[in-house]
């Protein structure tokens, strides 16, 4: 397996520049790489004040303007083209409605497979742009039947080939990503971004949410979604607590619960199941979080549709390890079983599945099979 060769002209490159370090440090390697390339900023809020500012983040006036300083410095064609109202709709929409069903969506895969590899690439193509370049750490090789494939990155610890999970292959196709060859560090792409002149070298990296100004998800919930009152219960169903929506928890969660009556054992509890049907949150002993099946839906394949039962690793959170598992695509529902209990799963989130390095696929959490007995 080599990587993609280089094609015999330059490629027409639409370098979508967020105004952060990484994606300005792309968009000069495409450059200095022969290709013709051009920056876009993508405004995502109707209103950019309201999202957040400063060092917390990205989508701001203020990143705009460094993505465009970045341009300059790089000396790129550069534009910001308007795709809040796809945004809100395919991504802060979505995020709401996944909450309020009780599932815990991820707003930044999303965002990779409705915005910058759809809306965004739909309308790069269109324009006559060959590839659209980002700032993610992963890489594009063509394998020995000459299709695309996505792999981790070269840095592990910088690897985001899980967000990139939802690409398909006319997508990889069509997907550049420059830092995913490299193994460094951030602070040699800070020394880099320095050494060019781009001025977001000491910029701080974006975190949390884009959408969510103060970081307060329950909050920006609660105003979406209004507060509604109801139970938190053990296993027995005894209740044990209130609480002001059941959006407002997640799988997993520990803090904030907010319990008057402490557990028989006087160890934590931690949120098993929410059930939004009747407004309840289930809590229990952490043993109960071990799942060793799940059921996902709505499948995205990074090339070929596997045939028949395979053996993978998993990884289930953007930040998380790998876990061995067994799947298989039955009636257009991925079962997967895992070799050894995992803890925290929660419907919503994406499994993305990887054959060594490669990334498989990706597919949405539909139901969990705890270890011990029962179904969450």
């Amino acid at each position: 397996m080599t990587d993609t060769p280089q094609r015999p002209r330059p490629l027409r490159v639409l370098a979508a520049m967020s105004g952060g370090v990484d994606s300005a440090v792309a968009a000069a390697r495409a450059a200095e790489a022969g290709h013709d390339v051009t920056g876009v900023h993508l405004a995502l809020s109707a209103n950019p004040q309201s999202f957040r500012t400063g060092a917390r983040g990205c989508c701001t006036i203020e990143d705009s303007r460094d993505a465009r300083r970045a341009a300059d410095v790089i000396g790129i064609p550069f534009y910001v083209w308007d795709l809040a109202d796809r945004f809100r709709e395919d991504v802060v929409e979505d995020f709401v409605a996944e909450y309020e069903a009780g599932r815990t969506p991820n707003p930044c895969l999303r965002c990779n497979e409705k915005i910058k590899f759809a809306a965004l690439l739909d309308k790069a193509l269109a324009l006559g742009f060959d590839a659209v370049c980002t700032g993610h750490y992963a890489k594009v090789v063509r394998g020995a039947d000459g299709a695309r494939e996505l792999h981790r990155a070269s840095d592990m610890a910088k690897d985001q080939s899980y967000v990139l999970g939802v690409l398909d292959e006319k997508q990889l196709a069509h997907a550049l990503f420059p830092l995913g060859d490299t193994v460094t560090t951030k602070e040699e792409i800070r020394a880099e971004a320095e050494r060019r002149g781009l001025a977001v070298a000491k910029k701080p990296d974006s975190h949390d949410i884009c959408f969510i100004a103060d970081g307060d998800t329950q909050g920006f919930l609660a105003r979406r979604l209004g507060r509604a009152e109801g139970d938190i219960v053990d296993e027995s169903g005894a209740v044990v607590g209130s609480h002001e929506g059941a959006y407002g928890f997640t799988i997993g969660q520990r803090k904030g619960l907010r319990i008057g009556t402490p557990a028989p054992d006087g160890k934590p509890r931690y949120v098993l199941d929410i059930s939004p049907v009747d407004n309840t949150v289930t809590v229990g002993p952490a043993a109960a979080l071990d799942v060793d099946a799940l059921t996902a839906i709505r499948p995205r394949w990074c090339g070929a549709v596997p045939t028949g039962p395979g053996v993978y690793t998993a990884q289930l959170r953007a930040h998380g390890g790998e876990s061995e598992v067994s799947a298989e695509l039955v009636d257009g529902e991925l079962r997967v079983t895992f070799t050894e209990p995992v803890r925290g799963v929660a419907p919503g989130q994406a499994i993305v599945l990887y054959d060594g390095t490669r990334v498989v696929g990706s597919a949405t959490i539909a139901s969990t099979r705890r270890a011990t007995a029962g179904a969450v």
